[in-house]
């Protein structure tokens, strides 16, 4: 993985070498300036993934051979001997846990290595985690107001940006809290659950009744095969009277792909109810198919929409369940999933919300792979220290000025369990206490100082990678799923709000602004 890098960072790689600086010690930090979709928080991820690449990090023959076509001819022979000898192993990472909330400013990854090393890391961690946290907290602001019960289920295989980002999507967007997904190679790789019945294509591909084969289906309990198609078509009868409708207005191609499907996935039928009318045609057919399959021992798994008001035509259909599951005596059938999908947003599911509708998983594609509210995190990776000696960016715009030095950073907690702010101190500062008052500055007003006392104190990063090696055991995907899960309840409902929320504060002690001060005043 070391070619995946910016050409420039290998010319400031030979600069470095030249130099006879490729060894001095340095820091890096990788974080992000504001938080995204307007919200407060992100969902930092991609660790895991950023991890594995450090240890894999070495320039093969190949790689050095290219390097020579590409870089200036005057390069020195000596300096792709070095790079065929360089990998990660004097490397240090710490890192926020994978799947924590994270804030702007506050670094997700800190970098301690020889500064050649360092630098050329650089893209290849950005690159890892940019779309990986980003999606992933597009993800978990979906769950949000999707609500804790609604299953979400991932759908962009086919919106994504090719097929990396299609398998990125569908892992990270887990790790943000949806339940399952339509890609079988994510299924495969990182054992997602995956989820999906029929399109409309399969329904329109069936014309008559008379493609229905084989007809016939062996009771759950056993016995002698039933005449599917018949018994369905005697319970669709009853179900048109039942709902007032003309049974000639159903579509017989429907009924006869409801029925297939149903033969040859009993257990697990799922009705598509909008390729024709759904009130004429779909949600009947679907009705009498679910009551033959009943009488038989199966239960169907739900009923999907695809278009029209989604919320509306829910609570419509909830309506015709309850009126079949009475008038048949079949008590399950009144609380039948009710699954929709077609280019939902954020905007859709406060829609579904207001609206109290009867929606119970909900399909999401374009709108959650390609983040087509904020394409990208914007995540920056800066030098901290080298050979060390702080070192920072300095600007007239505050937002853009690097906090320098190594650093420690804790999430300080009150009395409810929220946590109200992160603090940055230098690595050398002794660790805040509980119940302690402590002198801060807040980022953005720096020229004040204020007092706070932390109910709880947590230090945030622990380190991963040292000597070559992943030094901390990693978690399973459902694992970081479950501790973002957890991260994202503790926050305030203030912090939590996607709209509008209330800035997350996050200072600096009052010895590191007081080196922020003195480099200020030393370019000055």
């Amino acid at each position: 993985m070391a070619p995946l890098t910016d050409f420039y960072q290998l010319t400031m790689a030979y600069g470095h070498w030249r130099a006879g600086r490729h060894r001095v010690p340095a820091a890096a930090e990788l974080f992000f300036r504001r938080g995204p979709f307007g919200g407060a928080f992100a969902l930092g991820a991609g660790l895991a993934e950023g991890l594995r690449c450090l240890r894999a990090f070495r320039f093969s023959a190949a790689d050095v051979a290219y390097l020579r076509s590409v870089l200036p001819s005057t390069t020195e022979d000596a300096f792709f001997d070095y790079l065929a000898t360089l990998d990660a192993s004097e490397v240090t990472v710490s890192a926020v846990p994978e799947g924590s909330v994270i804030f702007a400013r506050v670094p997700f990854l800190q970098v301690k290595g020889p500064l050649l090393v360092v630098q050329l890391l650089e893209t290849m961690l950005l690159c890892l985690v940019n779309y990986a946290s980003l999606v992933a907290t597009n993800a978990a602001r979906f769950r949000l107001l999707a609500g804790p019960h609604v299953k979400l289920m991932e759908i962009g295989l086919r919106r994504a940006q090719g097929p990396d980002g299609a398998l990125s999507a569908s892992k990270y967007s887990y790790i943000g809290g949806f339940d399952c997904t339509s890609n079988v190679l994510a299924g495969k790789l990182y054992g997602i659950p995956v989820r999906g019945t029929i399109a409309h294509s399969f329904i329109m591909s069936f014309t008559s009744l008379e493609e229905v084969q084989p007809r016939e289906l062996l009771p759950l309990a056993g016995g002698e095969p039933v005449d599917l198609l018949a018994l369905a078509k005697l319970l669709l009868q009853r179900v048109c009277e039942l709902l007032q409708t003309p049974p000639e207005k159903t579509n017989r191609g429907e009924l006869a792909a409801f029925v297939s499907y149903a033969i040859t996935f009993p257990h697990d039928f799922q009705g598509l109810l909008d390729t024709y009318c759904v009130r004429r045609s779909g949600l009947p057919n679907f009705c009498a198919v679910a009551l033959a399959l009943h009488q038989l021992g199966y239960r169907a798994i739900g009923v999907r929409l695809d278009s029209g008001d989604l919320a509306q035509q829910s609570k419509e259909i909830r309506r015709v369940l309850r009126a079949c599951g009475a008038h048949f005596q079949v008590p399950w059938f009144e609380t039948i999933p009710i699954a929709v999908s077609n280019d939902i947003s954020e905007q859709s599911l406060e829609e579904f919300s207001r609206e109290v509708s009867e929606i119970d998983m909900i399909g999401v594609g374009t709108n959650l792979v390609t983040c087509p509210l904020q394409p990208s995190l914007g995540c920056v990776y800066k030098l901290v220290e080298v050979n060390g000696s702080p070192c920072m960016k300095l600007t007239e715009d505050e937002e853009k000025m690097t906090i320098p030095g190594t650093k420690t950073i804790y999430r300080l907690y009150d009395a409810a369990g929220h946590p109200f702010m992160d603090l940055i101190a230098l690595e050398d500062e002794p660790s805040p206490s509980t119940g302690q008052e402590l002198a801060i500055r807040v980022l953005g007003r720096l020229g004040e100082t204020s007092k706070v006392v932390p109910t709880t104190v947590e230090p945030l990063h622990r380190t991963y990678f040292r000597d070559g090696q992943v030094c901390e055991p990693l978690p399973s995907l459902p694992e970081v799923r479950s501790h973002a899960q957890v991260s994202l309840s503790l926050l305030s409902p203030a912090h939590r709000r996607l709209h509008e929320p209330q800035p997350y504060p996050v200072a600096v002690t009052e010895r590191l602004h007081n080196l922020l001060t003195e480099l200020q005043q030393a370019s000055q």
